[in-house]
């Protein structure tokens, strides 16, 4: 196969990823926008009794919120293809603290993991610093972490390990949850994906945060596992190079 036949593959491969992913876009955006519109339409011809308006009005907010999150994640993800692309950014690359980057983190999920009743632990061990952008280890921490409380159990944990060497730094990510069944491992970091596509969607998960993940090891260079099994649990394990 020639260098232009191998380009042309790459091109129709790039092409039809990029309708699929304006097809789940689009059908991600017009669902909510279906329930927004229909109980708009019932309080605008006063169909909705007194006692349930604020019923009706809690579903309005609930799908714009979750439309604001999709669009959010789908700017951030552009964001990170053009990263991953061409290179350009408007940062440059920094010496970070993952630790640091870690404590936020578990600190702005402290009350959603409460409210879940999910505890979760920081460890950290030797130096954690590596050079990268702060904005998309935050995302990668965040997502990760997030995720790890969502699909979890009440009653459950969060361990998050941070391990420096000479000449890497292992982040660590285990969760006490549902798990992923082995066939849906390999596809879990696609945009849109979803293991459980009824809790998902119900938890408020757009399907984009391990989408995130990926593309923010992919710009750092770094390398990305999973381990999971049903009822058990999953491990994600990023490795970054000093």
């Amino acid at each position: 196969m020639s260098i232009m036949d191998i380009e042309e593959e790459q091109f129709d491969e790039a092409q039809e990823a990029r309708r699929a992913f304006t097809a789940n876009v689009s059908h991600e955006l017009k669902t909510p926008l279906t329930v927004i519109l229909g109980y708009a339409e019932l309080l605008k011809g006063g169909f909705v009794k007194t006692g349930d308006i604020v019923e009706v009005s809690s579903v309005i907010y609930e799908e714009a919120e979750y439309m604001l999150s999709l669009v959010d994640d789908i700017l951030y993800l552009s964001q990170l293809d053009e990263y991953n692309t061409t290179g350009n950014t408007s940062a440059h690359a920094v010496s970070v603290d993952l630790a640091e980057v870690a404590r936020g983190v578990l600190a702005r999920l402290e009350p959603y993991a409460n409210q879940n009743d999910i505890e979760c632990i920081l460890d950290i061990m030797g130096d954690v610093n590596v050079t990268g952008i702060k904005r998309l280890l935050t995302g990668i921490v965040y997502n990760l972490c997030e995720n790890a409380v969502r699909y979890n159990s009440p009653g459950g944990s969060v361990q998050v390990n941070i391990e420096g060497s000479d000449d890497s730094v292992r982040l660590t990510v285990t969760d006490s949850g549902l798990g992923i069944a082995e066939p849906d491992q390999p596809r879990v970091f696609e945009r849109f994906y979803r293991v459980d596509q009824a809790h998902s969607r119900h938890s408020g998960g757009t399907g984009l945060g391990l989408a995130i993940v990926k593309h923010g090891v992919q710009y750092h260079h770094a390398s990305l596992s999973l381990e999971s099994k049903q009822g058990e649990g999953t491990t994600i394990t990023i490795l970054f190079p000093r």
